[in-house]
């Protein structure tokens, strides 16, 4: 996959990750709760970051890596 995110965006959602995983582990709800709602959100936004893409961002055609991917014209 061609990557799609810009590195402040990468951190940016790294530590929106990270802040769910401290809703997952103390939020005031019960664990099925905590794991589905805030670990799952958890697990899509490290892996956004860490992978550089984002599939949301790949559905709408919205890009905000600031290299352009050099296309084929043939």
């Amino acid at each position: 996959m061609k990557r799609n995110t810009a590195s402040w965006d990468r951190i940016l959602r790294a530590l929106a990750g990270l802040a769910l995983v401290a809703c997952a582990l103390f939020a005031p709800f019960s664990p099925l709760i905590r794991a589905l709602a805030f670990g799952g959100g958890a697990v899509y936004m490290l892996g956004t970051a860490l992978a550089g893409t984002c599939l949301g961002y790949r559905m709408m055609g919205i890009s905000t890596c600031p290299i352009e991917q050099k296309r084929n014209l043939a």
